[in-house]
């Protein structure tokens, strides 16, 4: 993998992947008339769907506090090989994540989730 930049970039890729996976496992629970309304009255997702929707919010999270950390190094000078490694360890744990929520296996979860979360902390203490 690249930079962390790229890293960063990716990592909007994916969540761009997830947001039509989503959708897609959407369509055969409610169709594709009901997603293009204003969901207003959709009601909530279940099974894969829902899961996925989920996964999708959580990614949006991680983007939030994944990028200012990123872009704080960036501005410092701040990249080593330890933080594109930390940067490399958050995004293939975030693609993991997706398909482990997907596939609705929990604490696998939460521990994907939780190293992705702490390799994004190690990116802030390094940016300080």
């Amino acid at each position: 993998m690249g930079n962390e930049l790229s890293i960063l970039a990716l990592y909007g890729l994916v969540i761009a992947c997830t947001v039509l996976a989503q959708v897609l496992a959407a369509i055969p629970q409610v169709g594709l008339a009901a997603l293009a309304t204003a969901r207003d009255d959709l009601g909530p997702l279940t099974g894969r769907a829902g899961r996925l929707e989920r996964a999708l919010k959580n990614s949006i999270v991680s983007m939030a506090l994944f990028a200012p950390a990123v872009l704080l190094l960036n501005a410092t000078a701040g990249f080593t090989l330890a933080t594109l490694l930390a940067a490399q360890i958050f995004l293939v744990a975030r693609i993991v994540y997706v398909f482990v929520y997907a596939a609705g296996i929990p604490w696998l979860r939460t521990i994907i989730w939780t190293t992705a979360f702490f390799a994004t902390i190690y990116l802030y203490l390094m940016a300080l």
